[in-house]
């Protein structure tokens, strides 16, 4: 688990510009660990964890496109039932809210990433971490710390 740095980008709905902007990052070798794209009337917001945010969002401005930066919590869990309902109820339990959260499909060794934004991110670490060790014994699955 772990503090990553998220890009938002707003995108206009039209024609190839998710296509332009994920062949840019591959281009440059900047790989997309996790992503979700919400949608309205007259643009996209694509919120993306990559491997060198800063040197992503250089990249996509240069390419004119519209970049901000967030602080994000980053959690691996089970890739199974009841783990984000474990995660969710830790926060809740103490009170954090999440603001928005998405998840990967899975990853290596039957994990998925979990991103999540959340008004308090020191509190929401200390909170996940504490719950981390925790089995379906004792009321909800374990989850499992990410290593790097």
């Amino acid at each position: 688990m772990k503090i990553l740095t998220q890009l938002s980008i707003f995108l206009i709905n039209e024609p190839g510009r998710l296509a332009t902007l994920t062949h840019a990052l591959a281009k440059d070798k900047n790989n997309i660990s996790a992503l979700t794209l919400m949608d309205s009337t007259e643009h996209g917001v694509l919120r993306l964890v990559v491997d060198d945010p800063p040197r992503a969002a250089a990249l996509l401005e240069r390419l004119g496109f519209q970049v901000s930066t967030t602080e994000v919590v980053a959690a691996e869990m089970p890739n199974r039932p009841g783990a984000l309902a474990s995660l969710a109820g830790m926060l809740a339990e103490n009170h954090i809210n999440v603001d928005y959260a998405y998840v990967t499909s899975g990853a290596p060794g039957g994990k998925t990433l979990c991103v999540l934004k959340v008004p308090y991110l020191n509190k929401a670490m200390e909170v996940l971490r504490k719950g981390l060790g925790r089995t379906a014994d004792e009321g909800r699955p374990a989850l499992v710390a990410r290593k790097r």
